[in-house]
């Protein structure tokens, strides 16, 4: 017995018409009459009077019915039902990360975990944002770590996912000496620090006269544009001290296109087995430990 020839069922139980019903399924009527025509023959039992506009069900139709409707919802629940028991012993911490935070961020930041948690085996995805949101709703990761708004929710919280500062940092709007005044260098649509300065900013850039010239999802390849000469872009404080410091890149525009932002630590609501849990503890007690005054600008 085929699953999908309980759908089949229920498709033409609810209309009677076997043409409305193959077209709900994406099928010729044809295929769709053969497919309705097994079920019953492995039930044994004629579940349609097809002497009647629009067919009815029979008595074991009428029977079969419910008991469709619960063997579809009892094997629907499988699957999240089995990642749960293997998420529960898993020993594997499953991560994401936006790709400025993997390679400035978390390698240092897990160092720093490891007296307070044994680590085990991690395996680090590193994407945009967007991307990193969709694998935690799909439990693809347990754990997501990204830039937030200081002070402000974002999307993964309205989410419903639980969320923990873990640092801090600047989005600073810079350009180099000569660069053009009005050129703007910008993050795409999938970027997290877009985003937040879109959130914060953008209403207001649309009327400063700033004209786009250049967009990528990588903080890596504006600030490459920008040492360029190629216009202003907002860039996280820590990825670019050393070019501060250097006066490679300066801080434009007026303090409050200055962002404060955190550097946070998502994760589902749900519980998500004891190796992960205990991650979580320790990463809030970490934080616990280590609360300072946030990253001032120019440090």
């Amino acid at each position: 017995m085929n699953f999908s020839w309980l759908e089949d069922f229920l498709a033409l139980a609810a209309s009677g018409n076997f043409s409305r019903a193959a077209e709900e399924r994406h099928m010729t009527q044809p295929a769709f009459s053969r497919r309705v025509r097994a079920l019953e023959e492995w039930l044994g039992a004629d579940l349609f009077d097809r002497s009647t506009q629009p067919a009815r069900l029979t008595a074991a139709g009428e029977w079969f019915r419910p008991q469709a409707e619960d063997l579809l919802a009892r094997v629907g629940r499988l699957p999240p039902q089995a990642r749960a028991t293997a998420e529960a012993n898993a020993s594997t911490l499953r991560l994401a990360a936006t790709h400025m935070l993997s390679f400035s961020f978390v390698p240092r930041w897990l160092q720093s975990l490891e007296p307070h948690a044994v680590l085990g085996q991690v395996r680090l995805v590193s994407d945009v944002l967007q991307h990193c949101e969709a694998l935690l709703a799909q439990r693809q990761v347990q754990f997501v770590i990204a830039h937030g708004l200081a002070g402000a929710s974002g999307g993964l919280d309205a989410a419903g996912a639980r969320s923990l500062a873990i640092g801090s940092d600047w989005l600073l709007p810079l350009h180099a000496p000569g660069a053009p005044a009005r050129a703007l260098l910008g993050f795409s649509d999938e970027s997290g620090l877009g985003r937040i300065v879109r959130q914060v900013l953008g209403a207001e850039l649309a009327h400063a006269g700033l004209q786009p010239v250049f967009t990528a999802h990588l903080a890596s390849v504006l600030r490459s544009m920008a040492l360029d000469r190629r216009g202003l872009a907002w860039l996280p404080q820590s990825l670019v001290h050393e070019d501060l410091q250097a006066q490679r890149l300066q801080v434009s525009g007026p303090a409050h296109w200055r962002i404060p932002v955190e550097i946070r630590l998502y994760r589902d609501a749900a519980p998500l087995g004891v190796h992960a849990e205990a991650f979580w503890q320790a990463a809030e007690k970490l934080a616990a430990g280590s609360r300072a005054e946030p990253l001032r600008v120019g440090e």
